[in-house]
C-alpha cells in the first residue's frame, strides 16, 4: 500500500494525495482511489487496450474536464445558492489531475447519508454500500418475502420519493441552463437516500460540453433515448446518428421519475419484438418502444403471468396505474411517453416535471392506515378518496381548497392548483402569493409557514400565523393574526392583499 502524490493541471500551486493498494474500486470507465483522509477521490480513466485514444482524443478529454471542473464549477459558485448545487445535488469534481498519460478527476466524497446504515432486512452484507437510485426503483428490494429486502428503516414512505424526484429535477434544470447534458442519466448515476428525502447526482465528469469531445457512452439500458437506440449502428459521424444531448437527458428523467414512484419501468411491457433477446432489447427500446400504459395501444401491455410473483402489485399497472399520481404528472407522463417518446421536441422539460412534482405534493393525503407501507397518496378528486396502495378509505371529510389569482383587474380566476388539507398541514408563502416561486433560491424565512390547518372540536380550521390582511371575503371579515376560520362549503379566503395575492377557495368532500 503506497500514498501517491499527484499535482493539480488546473493549479500547478495544488497536490492532493491518493492511497494505492492495488485494488482501486472500478467504476464504468475510472478507477477510483481514496484520498488518506477520506475527504475526495481521485477516479482515473482507464484506457481502452483494443482502442486506445488518439493524442487528439486524449487533448479533447483533457480540456472537457478541465473545463467541468474549472470554469463551470466557477459558474456555480459564483451563481446564487452554490451551497445548495454543491452540497446537495450535485458531486462536481473540483480538479484535475495527471499521472503516467492518464488523467484523473478529483471529486468530493459522498456524504454519509448516501451509504446504507442498514442494508438488507436479513443480514448486513450492504451496510455502508453506496445508495444508488436503483435500489429503490424495484419492488423487489421492498417486498418482506424477497431473502435481500432492504431493511424497512432505509426506504422511506412515498412522500420521499417526490422530493427525491424535484431534487433530480432541479439538478437537470441546472446542467440544462447551463448548456450541458449529463449524458448517462440513470439510477445508476444518482444517489438517493429516501430517510432524508436527499438525492444527488454523481459522475458529472461524463457531461457533454458542446463543441467539445462527444460522449463517452451513449446511456444505460433502460434510460437510453429511443433515438439513440434506434441509430447507435450508424457511424458516429453519419448526421443521421442521435447523441446523447438534453433532450435524451429529458427522456432519461421522464423514466427515472416514473421508476421511482410506480417502481416498474414504463417500456417494458408485454411485447416479445425479436426471439434475439439482443435485437428484442434495442427494439423494445427503441424503433418500436410503446407505453406500458398507453391508453390506446395495448401492444405492450404487462402479462400478468411474466411478473415475480412479489412484482405482481407494483409490476401491473392495472392494478396501480400511472394516473394514481395525480393529473399534473399523469399529463406529463403522456407527453414523455406517447408525444415524446418518438418526438424529443415533446418531451417535459426538467422545469415542467419540477412544478407538477410541487403541485402534486399540495394534493398528498396521509393514509389513516399506520401499517401502510407508503403512508401517502394523491388526493383522486373522487367522492369517495381512499389510498391505492392498501385501499383504506379516507376518514371525515376532506377540505379542498383551490387557488385563485387576480386577472385583468378584479376578476379572479382557478390556477389549477389546489391544496388537500389534513390534520396539522402548513400554509407557506408560496402558496399566498403567485410572486413567490417555490424552487432552491428560497431563503430560510421564506420557507418558514405562515398558517397551518387543523381539525379542532369537529370542524376544520386554518389558524393565521403572520399574515397580514387575511380576510374571510364570504363574511367580510378580517382574520387577524394568530386567529382562525372555519373551512365551509363555498367559503372564499382572502391570503394576502399585496399584488400576486391568492385567494383560496373551499369544497367539502367526503361528507358522509
Amino acid at each position: 500500500m503506497a500514498t501517491i502524490k499527484v499535482n493539480s493541471i488546473i493549479d500547478s500551486s495544488k497536490s492532493y494525495e491518493y492511497v494505492d493498494d492495488g485494488n482501486p474500486k472500478a467504476g464504468g470507465v475510472k478507477d477510483v482511489y481514496f484520498a488518506p483522509d477520506r475527504k475526495y477521490v481521485i477516479g482515473f480513466y482507464r484506457q481502452n487496450k483494443n482502442k486506445p485514444q488518439t493524442p487528439l482524443e486524449y487533448q479533447q478529454q483533457k480540456e472537457r474536464i478541465t473545463k467541468i471542473a474549472k470554469d463551470y464549477l466557477i459558474n456555480i459558485q459564483n451563481g446564487t445558492v452554490p451551497n445548495f448545487w454543491l452540497d446537495e445535488i450535485f458531486r462536481w469534481p473540483t480538479d484535475v489531475v495527471e499521472k503516467d498519460g492518464k488523467l484523473g478527476v478529483v471529486v468530493p466524497i459522498y456524504q454519509s447519508k448516501f451509504f446504507f446504515a442498514k442494508g438488507y432486512t436479513s443480514n448486513d452484507s450492504v451496510k455502508g454500500g453506496e445508495k444508488v437510485g436503483k435500489w429503490f426503483t424495484t419492488p423487489s428490494f421492498r417486498n418482506k418475502k424477497y431473502p435481500l429486502a432492504l431493511d424497512k428503516s432505509e426506504l422511506g414512505d412515498w412522500l420521499s420519493y417526490f422530493q427525491i424526484c424535484i431534487n433530480i429535477c432541479r439538478g437537470v434544470k441546472k446542467m440544462h441552463q447551463m448548456g450541458l447534458a449529463h449524458s448517462d442519466l440513470s439510477y445508476n448515476n444518482v444517489l438517493v437516500d429516501p430517510v432524508t428525502k436527499s438525492a444527488s447526482i454523481i459522475d458529472i465528469d461524463g457531461l457533454v460540453v458542446p463543441g467539445l469531445f462527444p460522449p463517452d457512452v451513449i446511456g444505460t439500458a433502460d434510460f437510453i433515448a429511443p433515438e439513440v437506440l434506434a441509430t447507435k449502428h450508424l457511424p458516429i459521424t453519419d448526421p443521421s446518428r442521435k447523441l446523447p444531448n438534453q433532450k435524451t437527458d429529458l427522456h432519461a428523467l421522464a423514466v427515472l421519475i416514473y421508476m421511482y414512484l410506480l417502481r416498474r419501468h414504463p417500456l417494458r411491457g408485454g411485447k416479445v419484438w425479436d426471439l434475439d433477446s439482443e435485437k428484442d432489447e434495442v427494439l423494445a427500446m427503441g424503433e418500436k418502444a410503446i407505453f406500458v400504459e398507453h391508453p390506446t395501444d395495448n401492444t405492450n401491455r404487462v402479462k400478468p403471468d411474466q411478473l415475480k410473483k412479489w412484482n405482481l402489485f407494483w409490476g401491473e399497472p392495472e392494478k396501480l396505474p400511472y394516473t394514481v399520481t395525480g393529473p399534473y404528472l399523469s399529463a406529463l407522463f403522456r407527453r414523455a411517453f406517447i408525444d415524446g417518446l418518438q418526438n424529443p421536441m415533446q418531451r417535459p422539460i426538467a422545469n415542467e416535471w419540477e412544478t407538477a412534482l410541487l403541485k402534486t405534493v399540495d394534493l398528498i393525503q396521509p393514509c389513516s392506515n399506520l401499517n401502510c407501507d407508503e403512508k401517502w397518496y394523491v388526493f383522486d378528486n373522487s367522492s369517495k378518496p381512499k389510498c391505492p396502495f392498501c385501499g383504506t378509505p379516507h376518514k371525515g371529510t376532506l377540505p379542498v381548497l383551490d387557488l385563485y389569482s387576480k386577472v385583468n383587474g378584479d376578476v379572479w380566476k382557478p390556477e389549477n392548483h389546489r391544496i388537500m388539507v389534513y390534520h396539522n398541514q402548513y400554509l407557506f408563502k408560496w402558496h399566498t402569493s403567485k410572486k413567490m416561486i417555490r424552487n432552491e433560491s428560497l431563503t430560510a424565512e421564506d420557507k418558514k409557514p405562515v398558517g397551518y390547518f387543523t381539525f379542532h372540536q369537529n370542524k376544520w380550521v386554518l389558524v393565521n400565523q403572520t399574515l397580514q390582511g387575511m380576510k374571510d371575503l364570504s363574511e367580510n371579515k378580517e382574520i387577524p393574526v394568530n386567529s382562525m376560520v372555519e373551512l365551509t362549503e363555498g367559503k372564499k379566503i382572502l391570503l394576502s392583499l399585496e399584488e400576486g395575492g391568492r385567494l383560496i377557495y373551499v369544497t367539502l368532500t367526503n361528507k358522509n
